[in-house]
């Protein structure tokens, strides 16, 4: 009984004095963003997000999504000429190599702002999800068919 009573009571506390070293590894703390904006058509046009992810780290890292209440849905795309067809793709990832960048641009990868719910001169919360957890919410300006000045 009394092993039982001591398994029983130490096993959560193992994982909880465990859990705090799990998430600070999963921390993008060596990732920056610069130029973050999105590019705004119409309500019923999908809007499009760039930004330059730069890691200082000697880790590499991969954002694999990212949200917005200002979207409806919030995707990573890339666009691929395919046999001379421009095409836009969804994937899974898009690495930051360490000591390097990733830049999310047109005619690249980018975000795929479904049903947005913005109009230029907004400034929209997103939130980058990084591969490990890591998450790194930002506060990105909203501009029109002509983008960033």
């Amino acid at each position: 009984m009394r092993k039982t009573l001591l398994a029983c009571c130490l096993a959560p506390l193992a994982v909880a004095l465990a859990l705090p070293v799990q998430l600070l590894a999963a921390a993008p703390a060596n990732i920056t963003v610069q130029k973050p904006w999105i590019r705004y058509l119409l309500p019923n046009i999908p809007a499009g997000g760039y930004l330059t992810l730069v890691n200082t780290g000697d880790i590499p890292a991969t954002l694999i999504g990212a949200t917005s209440p200002a979207c409806g849905a919030l995707m990573l795309h890339e666009s691929v000429n395919m046999g001379g067809t421009a095409m836009m793709m969804a994937v899974t990832g898009v690495p930051v190599p360490a000591h390097g960048q990733a830049e999310l641009v047109e005619g690249g990868y980018h975000l795929m702002c479904m049903q947005p719910k913005m109009q230029p001169g907004d400034e929209v919360a997103v939130t980058l999800d990084f591969a490990g957890g890591a998450t790194l919410p930002l506060r990105v300006p909203v501009y029109g068919p002509a983008g960033a000045p």
